[in-house]
């Protein structure tokens, strides 16, 4: 015969990490957290200049639509920046870039869908030209690419998901 034991709930799991939230304010304190997103602006610099060439290219080489231009840009540049960014800015080398790589990817995904929205808006409603709503719209998509990959993507210490 069951008892109330058989069908108590098991006890609720202890969360061993703090939310998003308290961990993005907890890390502004300090001073190796903003290095890194020097670091970080820095290799998005060069994956913004990437990106801004080869959008700015084959819009003009080959007439693509501005969206179409943004993802063959985004290609290009997303290639850059993982490997600038195991290498330098998280220095994660000793974890496994088979583990990293569809997380990087994952969180550039996410906030090139936040950029192509921003972009095409831009341009569709706002009458922005392509290669100015390209600029603003890459920049604007940064802090979200940058705390993704800092809390996820390149996370020390974490085991993989």
């Amino acid at each position: 015969m069951p008892t109330e034991e058989t069908f108590a709930l098991p006890p609720r799991a202890v969360r061993t990490t703090p939310p998003a939230h308290l961990r993005v304010s907890q890390g502004m304190r300090y001073r190796h957290n903003w290095l890194q997103l020097v670091k970080f602006s820095l290799v998005g610099a060069s994956g913004y200049v990437i990106n801004l060439g080869v959008f700015a290219a084959v819009v003009s080489a080959f007439g693509l639509h501005h969206l179409l231009a943004a993802t063959a840009a985004f290609a290009c540049a997303v290639t850059n920046n993982f490997w600038w960014n195991r290498n330098w800015t998280f220095a994660a080398r000793a974890e496994r870039a088979r583990f990293q790589a569809p997380r990087f990817f994952a969180v550039s995904v996410a906030a090139f869908g936040v950029q192509a929205t921003l972009l095409h808006v831009l341009v569709a409603s706002a009458g922005v030209p392509e290669v100015v709503a390209q600029a603003v719209s890459v920049a604007a998509a940064t802090p979200l690419n940058f705390v993704g990959n800092k809390m996820w993507s390149f996370a020390i210490g974490r085991p993989p998901a």
